[in-house]
């Protein structure tokens, strides 16, 4: 068996208690992000919904399936394709509308499609998953061995992201004052909240990860890549103005991959090729979203 086939068949060593701390601190970043969602970003997302509708269709379907056209291209083992197509079907990052703000993009847009796809991901991550995985043979193949329980997946994102969601935008709503003093704290707690348990996943199976960070660092980057190129592309090919593109293409390149975390401790018992891909990317997505704010914050 070479190197490469080996992820198939490792699980990395995630504690019940690890996993519940995981999903805590998902939710709280996600009610972190609803304390910023207010009924002014969407009257001007009506009035201006190119950028919306755009960012929606670079998100939900133009990234899944260039991640489908990458897998064909690479044809990494069958649980690291799996791992990219969960990745590629989760909703944006929470760490997105920071690094928006800091690239000087349009925080309203920014804002508005990580609380939307949020709350659509509730449906979307599982189908989109689903469907993508389904056109790949090794990745269907895999599954049907898996025999994953959609509507329990169906359950545990509404959980994690929507519950804490609705109690955002509630929160928001009666005492604003409140939210916006709490959002102000989150903001920066939710990058240290998620590279921690990031560590986690890593602290306790650190020998497996230095064996394969030179295999997986090549196809993070390569996805991670598309991903940021199809928000710029796409704002571009739709001549949106400088600050939409930028907020396009880290909304499109920064992926909950937490959530992706979630799900792969919770229904594939830590399948290797998965978890170290999904790990290893909520690291890089924080590096190279990190390096385009800047240079963008430099620029303008």
């Amino acid at each position: 068996m070479n190197t490469s086939n080996e992820l198939d068949s490792i699980q990395l060593n995630f504690s019940s208690s690890d996993l519940l701390l995981l999903n805590l601190a998902l939710a709280l970043i996600m009610y972190g992000v609803a304390l910023d969602l207010r009924f002014e970003d969407f009257k001007y997302l009506a009035k201006n919904p190119k950028g919306f509708i755009l960012g929606i269709l670079s998100q939900f379907l133009l990234l899944p399936f260039l991640t489908w056209c990458l897998v064909l291209i690479m044809k990494p083992p069958p649980s690291v394709a799996l791992g990219m197509f969960l990745v590629a079907a989760c909703p944006g990052g929470n760490v997105s509308n920071f690094l928006s703000s800091l690239a000087k993009g349009n925080t309203a847009l920014s804002v508005s499609l990580t609380g939307f796809s949020s709350i659509i991901s509730i449906i979307s991550t599982p189908l989109n998953f689903a469907l993508w995985a389904g056109f790949y043979a090794p990745t269907s193949n895999l599954l049907r061995e898996i025999s994953l329980d959609y509507s329990e997946a169906f359950t545990t994102v509404a959980l994690i992201l929507g519950i804490p969601l609705i109690l955002g935008i509630i929160t928001h709503m009666y005492t604003p004052s409140f939210a916006e003093k709490a959002s102000k704290i989150l903001k920066p707690l939710s990058i240290i909240i998620f590279a921690a348990f990031v560590v986690i996943a890593f602290a306790g199976n650190f020998d497996l990860f230095t064996k394969y960070i030179s295999l997986i660092f090549l196809w993070v980057l390569a996805h991670n890549f598309v991903a940021l190129g199809t928000g710029f592309f796409t704002a571009k090919l739709f001549k949106l103005p400088l600050p939409d593109v930028k907020t396009m293409t880290i909304e499109t390149g920064i992926q909950n991959s937490g959530l992706g975390l979630v799900l792969i401790f919770t229904y594939f018992d830590g399948l290797g090729g998965m978890a170290i891909i999904t790990a290893w990317w909520g690291i890089w997505h924080l590096i190279s979203g990190m390096t385009l704010a800047s240079l963008w914050k430099l620029k303008v």
